[in-house]
């Protein structure tokens, strides 16, 4: 019997390849003192609670406690998850991250007086304030964000009770993310080389771009086997996540977990539905991709592990990581000189955690705070896609940097909703870079095959999810149980209704909703299909435009939290409050679908 090839475990992978988080705390012994400290800061703000009546200064005093307490709590944070990405298995971490994520919520619940006691201010004495004190002026745009939440703040003392249950309104998330990334135990399946590899998330997407379609069937449903095992818990475990978004927006008197959660970030809720409806007047387009992949694999039936694998086979394009990092750089030159240097410097400097270990966290992401490095994870194997990833998430990592760089701490991060913007438009330039320099026809046809999947997986697959997730909200809002059977089925019509006829409707695919994270995130997937959709403008401007243009990109990258999100999106010349967005991005879609249907034929 073959032996089966294993990840390495942390220690076994070379250092340079790993991620510094000591540049954050020198050692664990660091942390402590710094979360001693943090418990300090969070006692002394109780001297603050009922003195904002007193004018000006104690209010500005108040908010500088608050940035101490919050600023503090966000380093602890960003080390210790780092850490206990790194190998959710290793339980001295495990602890950290939890001390770290408990802590927080008693800052939360310590400071949760703040925007209570400040609306007992009316408008008009709060803006004498602004006025009164040169110091306050800075924070006129944070003040006014809370003015406008007067409806849903509620009085110190119930916003303090819902502040210490944090953990236990996050507890589903958390408890999905251990299962589903540490207990979860998959088994040993063949390679496209005819290996035993033990089977994970990283290693399943890998084997799903397999060539070999007796590979991808098999992991496909090997790894299905495991969450059907578990599907009447991930059922339970969703349903609670839901219940506590349901639970927090009718305690703050919204309409719904929707309106609670795009009112975060000021987002009108007709943008979501403008997304659905767009989106849903252009299935034919995926419905025609589809088919069109279906022809040209020469299959009888399309299964949904068919769906990743390059459909231009002739075409083996692996992509090491010092390649790709070369190509990032050659790729993202339109962004000018001085956003390539800082590009550099975090592939020079250790901030990239590059390849997957046991136990690491899967998937990639960029993290940090306002004091550390804009840290990228990824689990690297050789391929396009990879090179995608790298390049979205330095977008994260760069509009991280240009942010805090730019703006003072109070708004020195950005919304959800323009953070998928400045990755994919990174993507998006990358995918004008590789067409230009690809003279091969067969190359070409690649890059469009890839293009395509990835509006596919993106536009057409997050909104797809982003209705799923309303369904579950507004189905629990109207009292029904969130079963297995009715998830089950729901997702399975859902999943048939964007994909069309040509693509066979496999059992497995019912139970997918079990092993989405988005799902845990409150109304976060959505934003990756306008984020798509935004980026498209943004990457057309920025290559086909002048420097202006690409200044206001750059604007927007160092723009912060320092205005409302749609209004930093229309300085940067993207309205997207109009559906006019949207029909661009999927001009651009169908046109490198002719594209490759004229290069295949």
């Amino acid at each position: 019997m073959s032996e089966v090839k294993q990840l390495p475990t942390r220690d076994q992978v070379k250092l340079e390849d790993t991620w510094d988080v000591t540049t954050i705390y020198a050692s664990d012994a660091a942390w402590e003192e710094d979360f001693k400290e943090l418990e300090r800061l969070i006692a002394a703000s109780a001297a603050f609670q009922g003195t904002l009546k007193n004018g000006a200064k104690d209010l500005f005093a108040a908010i500088q406690q608050l940035e101490k307490v919050y600023r503090k709590g966000e380093k602890l944070y960003v080390y210790s998850h780092l850490k206990n990405d790194e190998d959710k298995a290793n339980a001295t971490y495990q602890a950290l991250n939890a001390r770290a994520q408990n802590v927080w919520v008693k800052a939360s619940e310590a400071l949760a007086w703040f925007e209570p006691e400040l609306l007992t201010l009316s408008d008009e004495e709060i803006q004498s304030y602004i006025e009164e004190l040169d110091e306050l002026k800075l924070y006129a745009h944070f003040l006014n964000q809370s003015i406008q939440k007067r409806a849903h703040v509620l009085p110190k003392e119930q916003e303090e009770l819902l502040a210490s249950a944090g953990e236990i309104f996050g507890g589903a998330g958390t408890i999905f993310s251990i299962l589903d990334n540490a207990d979860l135990k998959f088994p040993a399946v063949e390679n496209t080389e005819g290996e035993k590899v033990q089977l994970s998330h990283g290693v399943y997407q890998q084997l799903l771009e397999s060539n070999n379609r007796e590979v991808r069937k098999t992991a496909f449903e090997k790894y299905y086997e495991v969450y059907e095992q578990f599907q009447n818990t991930m059922a339970q475990i969703l349903s609670l996540n839901v219940k506590s978004h349901n639970v927090n927006a009718r305690l703050h008197n919204f309409s719904s977990a929707r309106q609670s959660a795009l009112s975060a970030n000021f987002i009108p809720e007709a943008v979501y539905d403008t997304l659905v409806k767009v989106v849903n007047e252009k299935l034919p387009l995926l419905h025609r991709y589809v088919a069109l992949r279906k022809k040209l694999m020469g299959v009888d039936e399309l299964h949904t592990y068919d769906l990743y694998t390059p459909i231009v086979k002739e075409v083996d394009v692996k992509v090491t990581y010092e390649e790709a990092k070369e190509k990032a750089l050659k790729g993202l030159a339109p962004l000018g000189s001085d956003y390539l240097e800082k590009v550099k410097a975090i592939f020079d400097n250790r901030i990239i955690d590059v390849y997957e270990n046991q136990g690491k966290r899967s998937g990639a992401y960029s993290s940090g705070a306002y004091d550390t490095a804009p840290y990228i994870l990824m689990n690297w194997h050789d391929s396009l896609d990879q090179l995608y990833t790298l390049v979205h998430e330095m977008g994260h990592s760069m509009h991280s940097k240009l942010t805090r760089e730019n703006q003072p701490f109070i708004y020195g991060d950005y919304s959800i909703f323009l953070a998928e913007i400045a990755s994919t438009t990174n993507e998006n330039i990358l995918t004008e870079y590789l067409l230009e320099t690809e003279t091969d026809p067969k190359v070409r046809a690649y890059i469009l095959n890839h293009y395509l999947d990835g509006f596919k997986g993106t536009v057409f697959r997050q909104t797809q999810f982003a209705e799923f997730e309303h369904f579950l909200h507004t189905q629990d809002a109207a009292g029904v149980p969130l079963t297995s059977e009715m998830l089950n089925e729901y997702y399975a019509d859902l999943n048939a209704r964007y994909y069309g006829e040509g693509l066979t409707r496999d059992p497995q695919i019912a139970l997918e909703w079990s092993r989405i994270p988005h799902f845990y995130y409150n109304y976060y997937v959505f934003q990756y299909s306008t984020g798509f959709a935004a980026a498209s403008a943004m990457s057309k401007k920025i290559i086909e435009g002048t420097q202006e243009d690409l200044n206001e990109y750059l604007a927007y990258l160092s723009a912060g939290s320092s205005d409302y999100p749609i209004e930093v999106m229309k300085k940067a010349g993207v309205d997207m409050t109009k559906d006019d967005y949207l029909l661009a991005a999927f001009d651009v879609f169908e046109a490198r679908l002719n594209e490759l249907e004229e290069l295949i034929e």
